[in-house]
């Protein structure tokens, strides 16, 4: 049995997902880190960074919206490790191209909602399947889940219906996983970060700007990556074990209502 605790991060390779492995890394985990592309140029840079902290690194390959590779890549990451302490449920997309609701087309619906909703739902269950057995074998084991969700997951966006959707599923989804959890010892959170500056939101940056200095944000500044894995590691070191259900807003305060 590995002695270090574990943390499965999905899309782990950029963004969000890369500064939740490295946080969790240096707090002493060993890190799975799943990823479409496990020998990407992201994913290769990742592992000296990773190592660099003491944590061991085991790349991943797999597309979370097929539920059919779960068992392999979950039986991988248990071989390697043996056990899995946290998964933080992060990968998602968006279209490649924008399309007004009336446009939208069924198979980037299906695409979406794969990546953002099923997989995220699927691998959570056969993860929990794992960690309730766990915690009859170890002691000391404080097994928790993660969804990382969107503030779109309660604002309309009629350009991104597909994402709107697929996180508002995904935000009950944490609700639903961490009222039936409980009672086994596993605590489910939700991570709902807000304008994030990364690679997906590059590409409508000006226009974000503008919203941000507008006031959409009331803290007037982009988040970072690093604010929401500032987040995760407060969950992880057991600063929030008697909130399970609970959801963190990282947002620079979109989520407050004024008029």
């Amino acid at each position: 049995m590995n002695s270090r605790p574990v943390a499965l991060v999905t899309g782990a390779s950029r963004g969000i997902g890369r500064a939740i492995a490295l946080s969790l890394a240096g707090e002493g985990y060993d890190i799975a880190a799943i990823a479409r592309t496990p020998d990407s140029e992201c994913m290769l840079s990742l592992q000296p960074e990773i190592e660099s902290t003491g944590a061991g690194f085991f790349p991943v390959g797999l597309d979370v919206a097929r539920t059919d590779l779960h068992d392999e890549a979950i039986s991988n990451i248990l071989e390697r490790y043996s056990r899995i302490d946290i998964l933080v449920n992060n990968a998602g997309i968006a279209p490649i191209e924008r399309r007004d609701m009336l446009d939208m087309d069924e198979e980037t619906f299906d695409s979406v909602m794969g990546v953002n909703l099923k997989g995220p739902v699927f691998l959570a269950r056969r993860v929990a399947r794992e960690m309730i057995w766990m915690r009859e074998q170890m002691k000391d084991y404080r097994p928790s889940i993660m969804f990382v969700t969107s503030f779109l997951a309660y604002t309309s966006f009629p350009n991104g219906i597909e994402v709107c959707i697929s996180k508002a599923g995904l935000s009950m989804a944490a609700l639903v996983f961490a009222d039936r959890l409980t009672e086994e010892g596993i605590n489910v959170y939700e991570i709902r970060p807000g304008l994030i500056e990364t690679e997906l939101t590059a590409r409508s940056k000006d226009k974000f700007d503008r919203l941000i200095m507008e006031g959409v944000v009331p803290q007037k500044r982009w988040g970072t990556p690093e604010d929401v894995a500032k987040a995760v590691v407060s969950l992880a070191r057991g600063e929030w074990s008697f909130s399970a259900g609970s959801v963190f807003e990282i947002s620079g305060g979109m989520n407050i209502r004024s008029f």
